[in-house]
């Protein structure tokens, strides 16, 4: 079992994101590629102290660069949906 602080890599604040928080209540995280949902469940529950009701995660395969003669690859990532229970809530810009 991993430490709940290794499969939580960082909140992903995007457009997107704060549209699925204020309709759907859903936060965006990115996690380590080898995290399953039931993971990633248990490690926003301990950390942020709530209830989740379900977690949807997706792959993306890192894309290829090239920088002139050059290919390189970006690293794949994975991101987790994590829907919140009903009155359940989740803020890490406060007071802004």
């Amino acid at each position: 079992m991993k430490s709940i602080y290794t499969v939580l890599l960082e909140p992903m604040l995007t457009e997107k994101g704060t549209l699925l928080k204020e309709v759907d209540n859903k936060v965006l995280f990115k996690v380590a590629k080898d995290a399953n949902k039931v993971e990633i469940k248990r490690a926003v529950e301990e950390i942020f102290k709530v209830k989740v009701d379900r977690v949807s995660t997706m792959n993306y395969k890192g894309k290829t660069k090239r920088m002139g003669k050059n290919e390189g690859k970006r690293p794949d990532w994975k991101k987790a949906i994590v829907k919140l229970k009903e009155g359940e809530k989740l803020d890490f810009i406060e007071g802004v």
